[in-house]
């Protein structure tokens, strides 16, 4: 799953960045409302997690801008408020579904995955396909031509920002920013060793390959 964190302290931003992430699943961090707003806006994500108490624009203002953009994405607020009344509000403003501080993340999981898995929307995809590949983004599965092959978290992530940017060029710089969240240049193979380990569980005997190199520039996955 792509997911949006929009969370003020760093330190549960991060805890719960690294547990999905070390899943396989691909996040963004946003620490107030008004990027979380920006964030939710421009890129798609399968949920976002929203604190309710933020600077700059609050969790209910997150939710009502969204929803009144048309941004349909599942919220999931975390919130130290616990009554009712702080419930009834956050799901009359859009929410889907609630967590209270402190929590599991086994809890904060299922809860991503119960509401992933809800009937989508027109415009929503748990499933991404490419020519004969196909990506469960819930069950976190990849297939070729109906063989199982089996990725990496890392790999995983790599292959869907691909696939989502399918027949567009996707640079170093690029694949560095969004899956491994870097924004320096780490000055190491990094990208190129993971792509030739993608190649090869991807390509492996294919007349045609669906990921190409352009030299100089970065690479692309497109059907033949």
């Amino acid at each position: 799953m792509r997911i949006l964190i929009v969370e003020d302290d760093r330190e549960n931003a991060d805890f719960i960045d690294s547990g999905l992430r070390a899943l396989g699943h691909q996040t963004d961090w946003a620490e107030n409302g008004v990027d979380g707003v920006r964030y939710a806006s421009v890129e798609r994500y399968d949920a976002i997690i929203l604190d309710r108490m933020l600077p700059a624009l609050d969790g209910l203002g997150v939710v009502r801008a969204l929803r009144e953009s048309g941004v349909a994405t599942p919220i999931l607020f975390l919130t130290h408020l616990s009554g009712i009344d702080e419930r009834v509000e956050g799901f009359g403003a859009g929410g889907d579904d609630y967590l209270v501080k402190p929590f599991a993340f086994d809890e904060l999981l299922a809860r991503l995955i119960a509401l992933a898995r809800r009937p989508p929307l027109a415009d929503e995809r748990t499933v991404l396909t490419v020519d004969d590949i196909e990506m469960d983004l819930i069950r976190r599965t990849v297939r070729r031509d109906g063989q199982l092959i089996e990725l990496q978290p890392r790999e995983f992530q790599l292959l869907e920002f691909l696939i989502r940017s399918e027949g567009r060029m996707a640079t170093r710089t690029m694949l560095l920013e969004k899956v491994w969240r870097f924004n320096f240049d780490p000055k190491t193979n990094i990208v190129e060793t993971h792509i030739s380990r993608l190649r090869a569980k991807i390509d492996k005997g294919r007349l045609v390959p669906l990921i190409h190199t352009v030299r100089g520039v970065g690479y692309s996955l497109r059907a033949p």
